[in-house]
């Protein structure tokens, strides 16, 4: 339990705030926490949904799971090849699921549904934020 201070005075701990990075000053539990919420939800519109077509599991999968992988990603800046792969894994499961691209690999299923990687939407995201900072 860290004690934290705003100039003299000493803040009380609330169990309701997390920090946002652990002791070892990483992002990974953050990383951890989206990919499990994300994977929720995508098993939660696996087994609700009978029809495993791309008209349908592709809105579902853009509106209600892409922004959890997403959230945060230029801050949280992926110090670890491990929490990169995390989120990128449940990406992968969510477009294995959908009828006619179970045999693709990961990039032409991408490419086939329209959309970009998690590593691209990161870079994407950099270049934006450099180019407003410039």
């Amino acid at each position: 339990m860290h004690q934290w201070r705003l100039r003299a005075d000493l803040l009380e701990s609330s169990s309701v705030e997390r920090d946002l990075v652990d002791d070892k000053l990483t992002m990974s539990q953050q990383h951890a926490l989206a990919a499990k919420k994300a994977s929720g939800i995508m098993r939660c519109i696996y087994k609700s949904v009978d029809s495993r077509s791309r008209e349908l599991l592709l809105p579902l999968y853009s509106t209600l799971v892409s922004h959890h992988l997403e959230y945060c990603v230029q801050f949280w800046a992926h110090q670890f090849k491990k929490d990169k792969e995390l989120l990128e894994r449940v990406q992968r499961r969510a477009t294995k699921i959908i009828t006619g691209l179970d045999n693709l690999s990961c990039e032409e299923r991408l490419r086939a549904l329209g959309l970009f990687s998690l590593k691209n939407r990161r870079l994407r995201g950099n270049l934006l934020n450099s180019y407003k900072y410039l």
